[in-house]
């Protein structure tokens, strides 16, 4: 069956009361992932995908999904500044429906606008060379997305 396409209200109800969520920053050349803790208290940047075809880029989230027993996941949808949805929100749903007939595990869109300003910001305060910074902006925007996910989470269910 696949998996459910659904908000992050709904994911609070679909979820087992424990269990790790992954969140993903779509980007046309990476995927920032981000995992949280079996809690769902912090998300913590993982690693960053080179994107080549979907097939390859499903496979390795999903590999990394089934070996952490990750329960949900936490898709960034670009949403622009006016509510909008621009070529890239669209990118993100495109890639959720794809994604969604190979897995059982719920997938959930979330609201990232600025969360890769909020990472830039994050690291520069930290004194990362720009250099360093390209290597896991990535990773870091997906834990930015994936905490916000979380934090809502917590919102909802008390």
């Amino acid at each position: 069956m696949p998996a459910p396409i659904v908000t992050m209200n709904e994911l609070a109800f679909l979820l087992p009361a424990r269990g790790a969520l992954i969140g993903l920053d779509l980007g046309t050349k990476t995927i920032g992932v981000a995992v949280s803790d079996d809690g769902r208290r912090v998300a913590s940047p993982l690693k960053t995908i080179a994107r080549k075809k979907f097939g390859i880029d499903a496979q390795q989230i999903l590999e990394l999904a089934h070996e952490r027993r990750i329960s949900g996941i936490v898709l960034g949808l670009p949403i622009n500044m006016d509510a909008s949805e621009g070529p890239r929100a669209q990118a993100s749903r495109a890639f959720a429906r794809n994604l969604s007939p190979l897995t059982d595990i719920p997938i959930a869109l979330w609201d990232e606008r600025l969360s890769t300003a909020a990472a830039e910001r994050e690291l520069i305060a930290q004194d990362m060379s720009r250099a360093k910074r390209a290597e896991v902006i990535d990773a870091h925007a997906a834990a930015f997305i994936l905490q916000g996910g979380l934090d809502r989470l917590r919102a909802i269910l008390g």
